[in-house]
């Protein structure tokens, strides 16, 4: 089993990694909680159905146990939903010396959490990850619920108490959902290392090949790079910022796709190349960009923004991004690999970048 310890100014947690390690799960509640009343699971109702209900049933073996079943993906991330669980906490007796489990994809990890950071003033949580997606979102502490203008717009701060990734649970993901967590990996890789970028070129070149112990030294890289920027700046006040790169545009595509109706991760790619070509106009940055595009289409990556989908409902939602400044977004651009900025782009720049992902395909002499 390997572990990454995060450190921050408000508390500090270890993240595991391994296999089969619900018995680890159970030593650390029996250890850290001894006098926990309730182990209150809130789950992705997809991930229970394949693994939740033996989970839930080894704990209730050593614990009082209460779930709820979330919907799937961002649908979780709602105000009826939080409503909803807030309801199940307490029909079920849920107090103050209960914890929370997330058990489920990244979506799952900003809910559960969240629900947790508000249930009668706050209640510890812990986080058990399911998708490759969520080595990014288990760590740092952010937990939100979107609201109808703007993904994540209402939550806070709030860390959890331990992280358990236990990579079995990795091994029915479905394609998408392996693209979709791999790219929050390579911004990893964009934020730290031309080297980890290039290996990644070298061995990420299909969904259905990747080994687990492949898979499991690149979570524990991204988890590194994120921890050491967390670690640095919990709160956002400076350095985390940079952790949204590819984020601004790509949730404005995320968004104004209806949540749900594309992975994050997916968004997040085309939100990168956004970026990477803006970065290209403003920061200088000397990046085959082709390449990069030619190899995140061979793995199958969906870089189509739909043609309803206008650049002023775009523009709109990144006005609204929470690092937008004076009414315009503010983007993490980079000057070379490892090397992000904040820059506020002028409109006619953000136009041409969007322009050019319309034609991308086209670009990338792929269509």
């Amino acid at each position: 089993m390997e572990r990454i310890t995060v450190k921050t100014p408000s508390k500090s947690y270890d993240v595991f990694l391994g296999n089969t390690m619900t018995q680890n799960i159970i030593d650390f509640i029996s250890s850290n909680y001894p006098g926990v009343s309730t182990i209150w699971i809130i789950a992705d109702i997809e991930v229970h159905s394949l693994y939740g209900k033996q989970f839930a049933n080894e704990l209730e073996r050593v614990f009082p146990v209460t779930v709820f079943e979330a919907p799937s993906g961002e649908q979780a991330k709602s105000f009826k939903v939080y409503e909803e669980a807030i309801s199940h906490g307490l029909r079920n007796h849920v107090d103050r010396n209960a914890l929370v489990i997330a058990f489920g994809g990244g979506a799952i990890g900003d809910f559960a959490g969240f629900t947790a950071s508000t249930f009668m003033r706050g209640i510890p949580f812990i986080s058990v990850p399911t998708t490759i997606l969520a080595h990014d979102s288990a760590v740092g502490g952010k937990v939100a619920i979107n609201h109808p203008l703007g993904k994540n717009m209402v939550g806070q701060f709030y860390q959890p108490d331990g992280v358990f990734f236990d990579l079995d649970y990795l091994k029915s993901l479905p394609a998408e959902e392996v693209r979709s967590g791999y790219a929050e990996v390579i911004k990893h890789a964009f934020l730290s290392d031309a080297d980890f970028l290039r290996e990644l070129y070298s061995n990420f070149t299909s969904v259905s090949e990747l080994r687990e112990e492949y898979i499991l030294q690149c979570l524990l890289r991204g988890i590194k790079v994120k921890a050491e920027i967390v670690t640095q700046d919990e709160r956002e006040h400076g350095i985390r910022a940079f952790l949204n790169f590819g984020h601004t545009y790509g949730h404005a595509v995320e968004s104004a796709s209806g949540y749900g109706n594309r992975t994050h991760g997916e968004s997040v790619m085309i939100g990168m190349i956004y970026a990477l070509y803006l970065s290209e106009k403003y920061c200088s940055l000397s990046f085959d960009l082709k390449e990069f595009v030619n190899w995140i289409i061979s793995i199958g990556y969906d870089l189509t923004v739909p043609d309803h989908i206008t650049f002023t409902q775009l523009l709109n939602k990144m006005k609204n991004d929470k690092k937008s400044k004076d009414g315009m977004p503010v983007f993490v651009l980079l000057k070379e690999i490892g090397e992000p900025v904040l820059v506020t782009v002028p409109e006619e720049g953000l136009i041409a970048a969007d322009t050019f992902i319309r034609g991308i395909y086209k670009w990338a002499g792929e269509k």
